[in-house]
């Protein structure tokens, strides 16, 4: 292999995503050592203003870049990931690593003995890992900001929030701090703040990434990629996405290759738009954008119909499932830790405490009569096109926009817990911005275990889509 000291600026690097750089690394021309290098001095540089990382391992990941080096100059790359720098949420547990699932309630000393499924996964694989993500507390809301670390902020304008859970992880992805990030969605926690931040982000099928310990919120809870480009979340899901004999949920065990490329056109497919569910009220600007989008589909060939998917707001047997999900917490809380919470939190879980279980057994037979008509859907359609989210993104540190309609954070995502309940993929993708110049997300929706369908649809829209990530949106304002 030639040397590896031939590297492009550092700008270049910047804007690096991960099957670009293994390929770097192949021809010998990139450094897994110099792209972290670049990565944490830009953590260093950017996350004081967005507040990203619970948590940096600096040294830990330069002495695996460098190990990650040695096996590239000798020709040996130890699997599919190999260099490639990547975060994990702060509530995946991590060897040697702290896991305090952003809560004052977890020890500060471990100790942190053991790896989620998905750490193991990514050491396998080679990935380098960085640090972990901010979450709010035990990931329990759609902003992220939690006692233990504060606000996190959106790099488009760090007035306002990234959304959440997973926002530290979208935050980080927006400026490319690391290269493929892990997030969790239990209610949209990746969906939405990558509409937020204009990064791509997939709730799979659940069962197929495999979770331990299982999350509160049972069978609510799907883990997956978040990074800038639809490619590579399929190339961060190609390693997370095999199963763990400690998940007692596994999914379908035939896995499809999440690279398989995508059709060249869509022709043949049908394609469902749905700009409000029939009972959401949508900004205007975030629906024509994804109007305009949906227009990009039928030019690639697909049969767009607009619709009405006809079930009504789940948001009841939601909250009932949610939580009941928190009330499980509650015990493992004594009174002088219930101080220390996030009072949002305590106030869910109260409410889950107070449920009957004739509450929770209503609300699981609601659950399945919406998965059953959403499974008939998906007879008629081949994926449901809808916007990610309703609105723009508001005030960082609050959980509902403030002066506006909405009490709780599930009043302003009625497009992501509905396939949560019914545990089909999802991913939203950045379709360009709205009228103030944030990005607008759309969201492709496929039936359970078609996953590979909704990425290769994503695929190809994502190349007929406006791109734009915040640096160039913050040179843009510069240069003005």
């Amino acid at each position: 292999m030639s040397s590896l000291s031939s590297l492009r600026p550092a700008e270049d690097l910047a804007s690096l995503t991960a099957t670009e750089a293994l390929f770097r690394f192949r021809r010998g021309a990139l450094s897994p050592l110099a792209l972290v290098d670049d990565c944490l001095a830009r953590i260093e540089r950017e996350n004081p203003a967005i507040n990203a990382f619970a948590h940096v391992a600096a040294a830990s990941a330069r002495a695996a870049a460098r190990a990650s080096e040695a096996r590239w100059r000798a020709g040996t790359p130890c699997g599919p990931l190999d260099g490639i720098p990547v975060t994990l949420k702060d509530m995946t547990r991590t060897a040697g690593m702290p896991t305090r699932l952003g809560s004052l309630t977890t020890p500060a000393e471990g100790p942190w003995r053991d790896d989620a499924p998905i750490a193991v996964q990514l050491h396998a694989a080679g990935a380098v890992l960085l640090g972990k993500t901010t979450t709010p507390e035990y990931g329990w809301k759609a902003v992220t900001d939690s006692p233990l670390t504060g606000v996190t902020r959106n790099p488009w304008d760090t007035r306002l929030t990234p959304g959440g859970s997973s926002g530290g992880a979208a935050a980080a992805a927006a400026l490319n701090l690391g290269l493929l990030h892990q997030g969790s969605d239990a209610g949209g926690s990746i969906r939405i703040p990558c509409a937020f931040t204009g990064t791509v982000g997939l709730k799979p099928t659940f069962g197929w990434v495999p979770q331990w310990p299982a999350s509160a919120m049972g069978i609510l809870s799907h883990l997956g990629p978040i990074a800038r480009r639809v490619e590579d979340v399929a190339l961060m899901l190609e390693t997370l996405g095999r199963p763990d004999p400690r998940d007692g949920y596994l999914g379908n065990p035939h896995r499809p290759d999440w690279l398989t490329p995508p059709p060249p056109d869509l022709r043949g497919w049908r394609v469902a738009l749905s700009l409000d569910l029939g009972y959401v009220e949508v900004a205007p600007d975030i629906a024509a954008r994804v109007r305009e989008a949906a227009e990009r589909l039928r030019e690639l060939g697909a049969r767009v119909e607009e619709v009405t998917p006809g079930f009504a707001c789940p948001l009841e047997t939601f909250n009932t499932l949610w939580f009941a999900g928190a009330s499980q917490l509650l015990a493992s809380w004594s009174e002088a830790q219930r101080r220390l919470l996030d009072p949002g939190l305590l106030d869910i879980a109260l409410r889950g405490a107070a449920l009957t279980l004739a509450d929770y057994l209503a609300a699981c037979r609601a659950r399945e009569r919406l998965t059953a008509q959403l499974a008939d859907f998906h007879r008629r359609f081949d994926l449901l096109v809808t916007p990610s989210l309703p609105l723009s993104p508001f005030t960082a540190g609050s959980d509902v926009p403030p002066g506006g309609p909405y009490r709780e954070w599930m009043e302003w995502t009625p497009f992501s817990y509905p396939f949560n309940l019914t545990q089909q993929p999802a991913i939203s993708l950045p379709c360009g911005l709205d009228d103030r110049g944030l990005p607008v997300g759309l969201q492709l929706v496929g039936a359970r275990f078609d996953d590979l369908r909704v990425i290769q649809a994503a695929r190809l829209l994502e190349a007929r889509l406006p791109r734009q990530f915040p640096e160039t949106a913050r040179r843009a304002a510069k240069d003005e």
